[in-house]
This record gives C-alpha cells, sequence and structure tokens, in this order.
C-alpha cells in the first residue's frame, strides 16, 4: 500500500481527524481499487503510530461518508468513490483542509480550460448563439439567480464541446464544488469580476480560436480556484 508515515499532529487538530485524512489520501491514491480490502486496525495501529481506538474511529467515520464497508469478521473494504461521496468528501475538506478538496479544485479548473478549447474547435452558429444568450443571462437576472446563471454558461460550454465524458465528470465535480463552496465558505466572488471574466471565454469561443478560448478559461479558474482555496484555508484554521 501507499506509505503511510507516522503521525504528528498539532494540539488543536483531533488525532482522528489526521488518521481519517491520512486514509483518505491512501484510499484515493489510485492504488486502492473498490472492493479491496485495506490492511487490518492493528496494522494500521502500527504503520500510523497511533492507538487501535484512534484507528477505529477513522475508520468508523470513513464508513460513514460511504468510502470504506466493515464486514464483521472479514475485515474492511474500499467502496469507491461515487459522486455523492465525493460531495461528502469535499466537505471534509472544507472542515479539515484535506487533500481531497484541493485536488477536486485542481480537477475542476483543467477540465474547464479542456473543455473551453474544445468548445470553441467544435463550435457551430447554435451553439454559439446559446453561449450569447447564457452570458446575457448572466449579466440581466437578478443576483441572487447569478450563480445558477454562472453555473448555465459552463453547462452550455460542455454541450458545445462534444463530448460527454468530461462533459458529464465536470459537471458532478462542478456541482459538489459549488455545494460546498457557496453553502459552505459563503467566498463568492462579486458578480462584476465573474461577469467579465465570461466575456473573453466567450468571444474566443464565437472565434473558434482554441487557444485563446483556453487561455481565458485558465485566467478565469486561477482567481476562481484562488479565491476557494483560501476559503478552504480560513475554514481550516478558523
Amino acid at each position: 500500500m501507499a506509505e503511510l508515515a507516522k503521525i504528528t499532529v498539532e494540539p488543536r487538530e483531533p488525532l482522528a481527524s489526521e488518521v481519517s485524512r491520512r486514509l483518505i489520501d491512501y484510499l484515493m491514491s489510485g492504488e486502492v481499487q473498490p472492493g479491496d480490502r485495506i490492511p487490518s486496525e492493528r496494522q494500521l495501529t502500527q504503520m500510523l503510530g497511533v492507538n487501535r481506538p484512534t484507528v477505529r474511529e477513522a475508520i468508523k467515520s470513513l464508513g460513514f461518508l460511504g468510502l470504506l464497508e466493515i464486514r464483521q469478521s472479514s475485515g474492511t473494504y474500499f467502496r469507491g468513490a461515487d459522486s455523492d461521496v465525493l460531495y461528502r468528501l469535499f466537505e471534509l475538506g472544507l472542515v479539515f483542509g484535506g487533500q481531497v478538496a484541493r485536488d477536486m479544485v485542481q480537477a475542476r479548473a483543467e477540465l474547464e480550460v479542456t473543455i473551453a478549447g474544445l468548445a470553441a474547435q467544435a463550435r457551430d452558429e447554435a451553439g454559439v448563439e446559446l453561449l450569447r444568450a447564457r452570458l446575457a443571462a448572466m449579466r440581466e437576472c437578478p443576483e441572487e439567480d447569478f450563480p445558477e446563471a454562472d453555473t448555465a454558461f459552463h453547462a452550455a460550454l460542455g454541450e458545445l464541446a462534444g463530448n460527454t465524458v468530461l462533459r458529464d465528470i465536470l459537471k458532478g465535480i462542478r456541482a459538489t464544488i459549488q455545494r460546498g463552496w457557496v453553502q459552505r465558505t459563503g467566498a463568492v466572488r462579486p458578480r462584476e469580476v465573474a461577469y467579465d471574466d465570461h466575456v473573453p471565454i466567450f468571444e474566443a469561443v464565437a472565434q473558434g480560436d482554441a487557444e485563446a478560448a483556453r487561455a481565458a478559461m485558465a485566467r478565469h479558474m486561477d482567481g476562481a480556484s484562488r479565491r476557494l482555496m483560501e476559503a478552504l484555508e480560513v475554514r481550516s484554521t478558523g
């Protein structure tokens, strides 16, 4: 299994929380497949250098999240991570500042950039008009409807790009981050800044300039990701 170094933890953080975060990193590392049995409580105790009740508490927490299945007299097994589990992990990241939340933010940024480039390459008249309408909605909608209009613009890019796999993956990640960000951190950027970010994305896609579309989306994602990560850090240290 992936290396699990012995834990040293600052006094402000519960030890079980640190163990949970280490186990999440291990489970999401790609080395563990759904259905695999993880090391026993005794083995984890030795590997992490913590007591057995702490390991047991961490395992129970991850079982509650849906990551682990505890089978009596058999062991503990990795169940995999569906969209609901990913959302719970993101929530956990909001509480503990975990690597999973940071990885999800990075994955979203990279996929948004890719989608923007594909949308520019695959654009057609109907797609450009839909995107134009979504941009206009962002400018004209009531303040409380802006997050939904923002999401609709990105969803239109996904449709225009023509790759259903990337579209659906990004849709799930985006929904998870949106729920976690808006509902848990309140880290919403000013409407004017958000709208202005989307104008060059639209223009590049409408012109069929994939490189410019990727660059415009990268600038937008850089600011959005930075604000989210700052909110996560504040939440985890507050």
